[in-house]
């Protein structure tokens, strides 16, 4: 799998997990989803992804965009 790849299926992991966190948990994950969402649009403008650093250091392919 590549880095693209993996960092989208992170993204998206995370996205449900605070979802599932706001729900049974407390309200204030919201603020995870929120964070994610941030972090997924600066990388769209800046090309720097800490999740995109930590899956090349740990041996995945890179892709087109990371």
């Amino acid at each position: 799998m590549s880095v693209d790849r993996m960092v989208l299926a992170f993204a998206g992991f995370m996205v449900l997990l605070s979802i599932a966190l706001t729900a049974f948990v407390h309200p204030l994950f919201v603020w995870l989803t929120v964070f994610v969402g941030a972090n997924l649009l600066q990388s769209a403008f800046t090309g720097f992804c800490p999740a995109a650093m930590i899956f090349k250091k740990l041996g995945a392919r890179t892709g087109n965009a990371f």
